[in-house]
């Protein structure tokens, strides 16, 4: 046997060694309880949906997926937490749009593509601008019309700064040329208290707001899709009104660097056949909201080209580090 022939197969053999544990680890995993980070609170339209997801994925895995809320931050704290954790897929966490601005906005010594192993994206939220039913503001035009008189007195909520429904909004507002006043708050069911207790003229939220909607207490002045919900026909899409803007912020479910291949496969596939089920599509629903699936390499490509794209978004608002 020549010598670059032992080299080789000495090479194969030490690869071999090392893949044959990870194999086997992968084939036992879940051996223990998974726990799911999920970025909102209690009792909002994300927190319930992913526990729907994370029941139905806890059956087909044969161990239970615990949900654990870790609100704030724009709803980045998941992200940030996977970076301390173990990369045994024993915890993964929920990724929002917002994760793929913080390079941009705040110092941190991670790297949103490089350290995050992406599982799965899942879905993605129906967004509306609402005020309370008694307001003013019957109409998007009374909206508008007010805030051009009264520069930076009209008040939104959001679920957070540097959220989707912040950004949106500012977009919003830049395009139709008023300045409006941003209240962050830490998910929908502060919003909505705050919204209803008078605390605020108006708020951008995901269609969390729906059941206050219909009990009639909010109103709807606009949605965020490429058309009209079927649950509020009477509100106008901000294309209709006039904005090149449809906004539905994708998340998914993402692990730490370093998981195996074959443990982000089975996460990947159990997470899957999950959204498949009637209860979760059903969860959705509730909400608007519509399985959106993309496989693990699609989700990675999908946060590379989201870094890019935000990148121009958060300069063109001077919410850059530094601006």
């Amino acid at each position: 046997m020549s010598r670059r022939s032992i080299i080789r197969r000495t090479v194969a053999l030490a690869a071999a060694s090392l893949l044959a544990p990870l194999a086997a680890y992968a084939q036992g995993f879940p051996q223990k309880p998974i726990k799911l980070i999920i970025a909102f609170p209690a009792g909002g339209p994300t927190d319930i949906t992913m526990r729907q997801l994370a029941d139905n994925a806890g059956k087909i895995l044969g161990q239970s997926v615990i949900v654990e809320n870790k609100p704030g931050a724009g709803g980045t704290l998941p992200a940030q937490a996977l970076q301390s954790t173990p990369a045994d897929g024993y915890t993964v966490g929920q990724i929002p749009l917002g994760v793929f601005r913080l390079g941009y906005t705040t110092k941190i010594n991670w790297d949103p593509i490089k350290d995050i192993s992406y599982v799965i994206n899942v879905t993605g939220y129906a967004f509306g601008i609402v005020v309370p039913a008694d307001s003013p503001f019957k109409t998007w035009k009374d909206f508008v019309d007010f805030a051009k008189a009264n520069p930076g007195k009209l008040t939104y909520g959001s679920t957070g700064t540097l959220t989707s429904p912040h950004l949106t909004t500012e977009i919003i507002a830049q395009q139709a040329g008023i300045q409006l006043q941003h209240v962050p708050y830490k998910g929908s069911a502060d919003l909505m208290l705050a919204l209803q207790g008078g605390q605020l003229m108006s708020g951008a939220d995901s269609t969390g707001f729906a059941p206050q909607v219909e009990a009639g207490k909010l109103r709807v002045l606009n949605t965020w899709g490429d058309k009209r919900l079927a649950k509020f026909p009477d509100a106008p899409t901000l294309k209709e009104l006039g904005y090149d803007i449809v906004q539905n912020s994708p998340f998914g479910i993402g692990a730490p660097k370093g998981t195996p291949p074959e443990v982000v496969k089975k996460l990947h596939d159990a997470f899957k056949q999950a959204m498949e089920e009637p209860s979760y599509v059903a969860a959705l629903g509730k909400y608007d909201m519509l399985p959106n699936y993309l496989s693990s390499a699609q989700y990675t490509k999908f946060a590379q080209d989201t870094v890019a794209r935000e990148k121009v978004i958060i300069e063109k608002l001077g919410l850059a580090k530094g601006q």
